[in-house]
């Protein structure tokens, strides 16, 4: 009788989430291999400090904090401190749009010059800039180039564009560079241009919008866009480059201007585990969740809208890569990969999630190693060797069943 009982208690106590956790030795293996890689490749390239999060089934597994967030004055990297997320910021500008979608405001479908009518004066040999979608914008598909500001060369230049009239200036000099709808292309104004939608049907600066509509329903309390307030400048990390084999500072704290659609968010790694939460789900909170965005318009965001196999640039820089809306998809050993990096001013960042496994991963730097070109040797940088190696842990927890 006593065994039965002693068999029972063991049995509720592995169905406790921290013990299955701690009973899951496929997950705390591949977690200890991945710890010793990015241990060694952070070492080996000079990066000033990391942290990494783990988020399983709606929970903080791994917290883990490295280096230095300011490495003149020996600050260290810790819970508080503050990354920039750069392009993961487009991930919340697709929800905007869903949102505004849901509502009843727009379709993604319909033409961005019937919310931007200025984008009408760009030169389109390939015919109608009306024939421009949202849609196509979100998938990066729409034809317009990379750089957002294709002029900063000097030292006394905005880190970005203030205004959106500076930008409008120079929408004549602006080409569309194929037939939209025919390849991808990584854009960063086509993401600008979405913030001005979201702007003019809602009335609000895009970061008081997402703001109200994202990061507060979500917990998200200390994120914000651009400057940092002064109570929390003290846990904004700095940021740096590795240039001819030393460390040198970028700039401190820097200001996307009127692109701050595009990468303008800042965050502590407790608020961003929130978000990844959010992403992946939980049918316990699904409610709350469904005020910002309901899972069936965010499952619609990840299915596959045009390859991006060939732009080694973003996403997980791979041949078998998609572009989804505001999302990157791919395929690890058949498990399926969600997500978005970043890269600007030094910082690095990686958003990934393995949905099936209920599973994502926060990976940040706060130095670049190396300046990202289109080429597959960007896999081999440090940074992305370490964020390509988080695949293992939702490997392991497909194997263990879990």
């Amino acid at each position: 009788m006593l065994r039965r009982i002693a068999a029972c208690l063991l049995l509720a106590m592995s169905q406790l989430p921290g013990a299955a956790l701690a009973d899951d030795r496929a997950f705390e293996k591949a977690l200890t291999d991945f710890r010793a890689l990015q241990r060694a490749e952070i070492k080996r390239s000079g990066i000033a400090g990391s942290s990494f999060y783990v988020v399983r089934d709606g929970r903080i597994v791994v917290a883990d904090h490295l280096g230095l967030q300011d490495a003149d004055a020996k600050v260290p990297v810790d819970t508080q401190t503050i990354y920039h997320w750069a392009s993961i910021t487009k991930t919340m500008t697709g929800i905007a749009i869903m949102q505004l979608r849901d509502r009843g405001l727009l379709s993604l479908d319909d033409p961005i010059v019937r919310y931007v009518p200025e984008l009408a004066a760009v030169h389109n040999p390939f015919g109608d800039t009306g024939a421009i979608t949202l849609r196509q914008l979100m998938s990066h598909s729409a034809g317009f180039g990379g750089a957002t500001w294709r002029w900063r060369d000097r030292d006394w230049q905005p880190f970005e564009p203030k205004s959106w009239a500076q930008l409008v200036a120079m929408l004549p000099y602006t080409e569309v560079q194929f037939r939209p709808g025919t390849r991808f292309s990584y854009s960063n104004p086509g993401i600008v241009y979405l913030g001005q939608v979201i702007e003019r049907l809602s009335g609000e600066d895009f970061e008081v919008y997402i703001d109200k509509n994202i990061l507060r329903p979500l917990g998200m309390r200390e994120s914000y866009f651009d400057r940092t307030p002064p109570y929390l400048l003290p846990h904004r990390s700095h940021s740096y480059y590795i240039r001819d084999g030393k460390r040198v500072a970028a700039p401190f704290d820097a200001d996307t201007g009127v692109t701050v659609s595009n990468g303008g968010l800042n965050a502590p790694l407790p608020d961003m585990a929130k978000y990844v939460a959010f992403l992946l789900g939980d049918p316990a909170r699904q409610a709350d969740y469904d005020l910002v965005l309901k899972r069936a318009s965010l499952e619609e965001m990840w299915r596959p809208q045009i390859s991006a196999g060939e732009d080694f640039t973003q996403g997980r820089m791979a041949t078998t890569t998609w572009s989804g809306l505001s999302f990157f998809l791919d395929r690890s050993d058949g498990i399926r990969v969600i997500g978005h990096n970043g890269d600007q001013n030094g910082f690095r960042a990686y958003l990934s999630l393995c949905p099936d496994q209920h599973l994502g991963s926060l990976l940040v730097f706060n130095t670049e190693t190396r300046g990202v070109e289109n080429n597959a040797a960007n896999r081999t940088r440090p940074e992305s060797r370490i964020a390509l190696a988080t695949d293992t842990l939702c490997k392991a927890v497909s194997i263990s069943g879990r």
